[in-house]
């Protein structure tokens, strides 16, 4: 799309001179490099012709990814201005970057979290707008995760602001502001675990983050107090990233998680920071892109090595278990299983395990070990592994019951055994209904796919239409 002309955009024009490049060659490169964002895009020299001449305006992530092309080719950056397109929509580029100093850091996520509330109220209901939709790149976490790799803990945070009538700073944080925005986050995760990341209590972490934390963060403090503020800001960026990830908003996750990942480096919270890399890697492993997947936990892994306590360690070992499967890597795979079950035995009642990770006990090592052999196609593993799962107490994890349930039937229609099948979908589709979760939809999707061969089957007709009104429900 592109919006009515300006006049002739001679500085696109010189540049492409200076570059070398034609009206096809940039167009070739835009394409591609859309391709690589998940955007299918046709632009021809005819395109680029009109962008020079006519000074048409191309819409959503273009911009940038013209500037990116063009930058590629001169072995530089390309500032927006410089190729007459400064004044289109900053938006693409929201919360992408990891800066190096942290009061840049700072206002990148107060960014971030500012403008993605004014995206959320606008004409999408709820989502993102049509600009940002389909801008994921997993290649996006390259930058962040090397900067946090090489330094994964920032000097002293301590931070005296100035005291204007207009600034933040006449009010000094302590330790109960950041020990309440940590309260949010715990009650935030129940909620998303009990009711799914689109619930509307859920939804209410970015506005916590802007109207409570991001003073917070532009007030004074010691560095103390202030990592400790930059910790619990971490976890809850972490956990708005998770959120839109589970409603299927991956564009909106993707920069939370970058953002959450350079708090927590200000936060000097490896652990922490190892948290935010796992959960990338499962984005990353979800949307199809399984070596980074792997990549992603790993380095969560190897920084943590005698600093992350053997419950966290476990968990990590368990996502590269996942990320190996889907890379169809089942020696490696096995490893990273054993290895997590091996830390989960280690782990002790009075360990320090950071709060975060409540959620994680045999359970969930076993929900996932089912998910890692569903990927690597072998159903006798998938059964033992979800029954283990289902055979413990989930309470108040209920989207987490209804995967697993999922899961479970899939097992058993390959299995032949029908009649468990078809008993198992029906609870999982009860609870997708009454959670707010795409990716728990997704999954349904998944079930019914893997039940289409016994379609033949009234009872697998019955439960096809009640999970397809469970799916065409509103997220």
């Amino acid at each position: 799309m592109t919006v009515s002309p300006r006049g002739p955009n001679e500085r696109l024009g010189t540049l492409l001179t200076l570059a070398q490049i034609s009206n096809a060659g940039l167009a070739r490169r835009v394409n591609d490099l859309g391709a690589q964002r998940g955007l299918t895009l046709r632009y021809d020299k005819t395109s680029v012709a009109r962008w020079v001449s006519k000074g048409m305006v191309p819409q959503g992530p273009v911009p940038h990814l013209i500037a990116t092309a063009i930058g590629g080719k001169l072995g530089r950056p390309v500032p927006l201005e410089e190729i007459g397109l400064g004044d289109t929509d900053p938006a693409p580029e929201l919360g992408l970057a990891f800066p190096r100093e942290i009061s840049e850091a700072v206002r990148s996520a107060t960014d971030l979290w500012r403008i993605d509330l004014d995206l959320r109220r606008g004409p999408g209901g709820g989502r993102w707008s049509d600009s940002l939709a389909g801008t994921f790149s997993v290649a996006a976490y390259a930058t962040p995760v090397s900067r946090w790799l090489i330094t994964p803990a920032d000097g002293s945070v301590a931070r005296e602001a100035a005291r204007t009538p207009a600034d933040a700073g006449s009010y000094r944080v302590g330790h109960s502001d950041a020990a309440k925005l940590r309260e949010a986050a715990q009650e935030a995760r129940r909620w998303d675990s009990k009711y799914g990341g689109g619930d509307w209590r859920s939804s209410m972490v970015p506005e916590c983050l802007r109207v409570e934390a991001a003073p917070l963060l532009l007030a004074s403090y010691s560095d103390a107090v202030g990592r400790a503020l930059f910790g619990a800001t971490a976890e809850l960026t972490r956990l708005a990233g998770w959120m839109a990830f589970d409603t299927g908003q991956h564009e909106a996750a993707q920069r939370y998680y970058i953002q959450a990942l350079r708090l927590a480096r200000a936060a000097a919270d490896v652990p922490l920071g190892g948290y935010v890399l796992a959960s990338m890697s499962l984005q990353a492993g979800y949307r199809g892109f399984a070596e980074e997947a792997v990549d992603l936990a790993q380095a969560a892994l190897e920084r943590n090595r005698g600093l992350a306590t053997a419950r966290t360690m476990s968990f990590f070992h368990l996502v590269e278990a996942r990320a190996q499967a889907k890379a169809r890597n089942a020696a490696a795979c096995a490893t990273a299983l054993g290895a997590a079950e091996s830390a989960l035995e280690r782990a002790r009642a009075g360990d320090p395990d950071p709060a975060w990770i409540d959620f994680y006990a045999y359970d969930r090592l076993a929900a996932d070990a089912a998910e890692c052999f569903r990927d690597l196609g072998v159903p006798s593993k998938v059964r033992q592994f979800t029954r283990e799962a289902l055979a413990r107490p989930t309470e108040g994890y209920v989207r987490s019951h209804g995967l697993r349930l999922v899961v479970s039937a899939m097992a058993e229609a390959e299995a032949g055994n029908l009649d468990a099948a078809v008993a198992a979908g029906e609870r999982a589709v009860e609870v997708a209904g009454r959670i707010s979760s795409q990716r728990s939809r997704e999954y349904v999707v998944e079930m019914l796919r893997r039940l289409e061969p016994f379609q033949g089957e009234r009872r697998v007709r019955e439960l096809t239409e009640r999970a397809r009104a469970v799916i065409v429900a509103p997220a």
